[in-house]
């Protein structure tokens, strides 16, 4: 049974205990708000503001599993905190056999202290969990893509997302998409019961051709890419070295991007820090 007063009121209090450093958004001038604005909590949960202030004000929607999971990153919530969360609004956590999407707060303040390199979470389902404001520069306005699209797999094979893509250093994206696809067909044998997984994998099958033929192939090994090649605005073509950190408890990647000192492509991403940063 939920309880939608109680849960009205605990979010407003997780939304003020939260500063815009903490998240990577400048706090800007006059601001009266303690912690985020509701406008900041929607757009890092990629739900509409309307939906926010209905749920603070207990008047509103039943949240469903994936947004009380967006609501819980975005406010960066500890897993007691989480499941506290999802016990007020009523909802089961995701079973053991299902994708969960809590994101452990060790692991964004290791996300928030590589502020000289791009970096990003990413899920299981190949969602895109967590990035800080410099992924944001090399990749474009990455909260500005819909909560239910940040995915590398509809990056890679669905419609455009406004994010630049990666490529191989000779230009080629096929290492690439056989390597997000076998990621993604390992991630449907360990969770066969995550319908939302399924549900994604589904619909780019009938949809996108290119996803189709990969997946059917049946790939089941990847070679990871080790660099990638960006084309950037104002700054170029700039290759970087691609490293995963796993977090193995959770099923979690942090992929950090970083090029060697005194290279070419290390000074364009000293003019990224510079430059893309203020576009942010």
């Amino acid at each position: 049974m939920s309880d939608t007063g109680e849960l009205a009121a605990a979010l407003r209090q997780w939304r003020e205990r939260i500063s815009p450093a903490d998240v990577g958004l400048p706090a800007g001038p006059r601001r009266r708000t303690p912690g985020l604005r509701r406008e900041e909590v929607a757009q890092l949960a990629g739900v509409s503001v309307d939906y926010v202030i209905r749920l603070e004000q207990d008047r509103g929607p039943h949240p469903s599993e994936s947004v009380l999971g967006a609501l819980a990153r975005a406010l960066r919530l500890a897993p007691a905190e989480t499941s506290h969360l999802f016990d007020l609004a009523g909802v089961a956590l995701p079973a053991p056999d299902r994708v969960r999407d809590a994101v452990r707060p060790s692991v964004l303040r290791l996300l928030d202290r590589m502020q000289d390199l791009p970096a990003m979470l990413v899920g299981p389902r190949e969602d895109l969990l967590a990035w800080n404001p410099l992924l944001a520069a090399l990749w474009g306005d990455v909260s500005a893509v819909p909560r239910e699209r940040r995915n590398m797999l509809w990056f890679q094979f669905g419609e455009d997302a406004g994010i630049r893509l990666a490529t191989d250093e000779d230009g080629s994206m096929d290492r690439l998409e056989l390597s997000t696809v076998a990621r993604a067909r390992a991630a449907m044998a360990r969770y066969p019961r995550d319908r939302r997984l399924r549900g994604l994998v589904d619909e780019l099958h009938r949809t996108h051709p290119r996803f189709a033929e990969l997946w059917d192939a049946r790939p089941v090994e990847h070679r990871r890419v080790e660099r990638k090649r960006y084309l950037v605005p104002g700054i170029g073509a700039l290759v970087l070295d691609c490293d995963v950190l796993e977090v193995p408890e959770d099923d979690q990647r942090l992929v950090v991007y970083s090029a060697a000192p005194g290279t070419e492509d290390a000074e364009k991403l000293d003019l990224l820090r510079v430059v893309g940063l203020q576009a942010v």
